[in-house]
């Protein structure tokens, strides 16, 4: 199971993803380029002590994150509003890759092409914090896979 980022917009968003990574024992990836300045000093201050727990992977482009190697395990699931089944009903798989878009403009039509699923949360209203929406789905990931850390 991995959680992916396109193009994050927001770095305190960024922190607390990494934070959630760390926090579940899953790689986290970050697609860029990002709507603020990545450095792995900016990094370590999102990360703030989670840092050496967690498993930061950073893609210079799309195009290079369809290319990693990891890309051939599991499938690309793309959490959207615009989603065609919704997280309750979808059968998540060990090696899916949970895809996040960008908190401004979610992903473009491209993106939404070359996932293998497109899955949304039900909720009331209209959307949720971007990390709020990867805890949810990767906790519901993680449950149906058996793939919570052991306490």
């Amino acid at each position: 199971m991995r959680l992916s980022l396109f193009q994050p917009d927001i770095p305190q968003n960024l922190g607390a993803a990494i934070r959630l990574a760390a926090c579940l024992g899953v790689p986290l990836e970050v697609i860029e380029p990002c709507g603020f300045p990545l450095s792995d000093r900016s990094l370590v201050r999102a990360a703030l002590d989670y840092g050496n727990a967690a498993k930061v992977l950073r893609h210079d482009s799309w195009e290079k994150f369809l290319h990693d190697p990891a890309r051939r395990e599991g499938r690309l699931v793309l959490f959207t509003t615009t989603g065609a089944q919704p997280l309750t009903t979808f059968s998540f798989l060990a090696g899916d890759t949970l895809l996040f878009g960008r908190e401004s403009a979610g992903v473009p039509e491209d993106v939404h092409h070359r996932a293998d699923a497109r899955v949304f949360i039900p909720i009331h209203g209209r959307s949720l914090n971007v990390v709020t929406a990867a805890a949810i789905g990767l906790s519901e990931a993680l449950r149906q896979t058996g793939g919570f850390p052991s306490p």
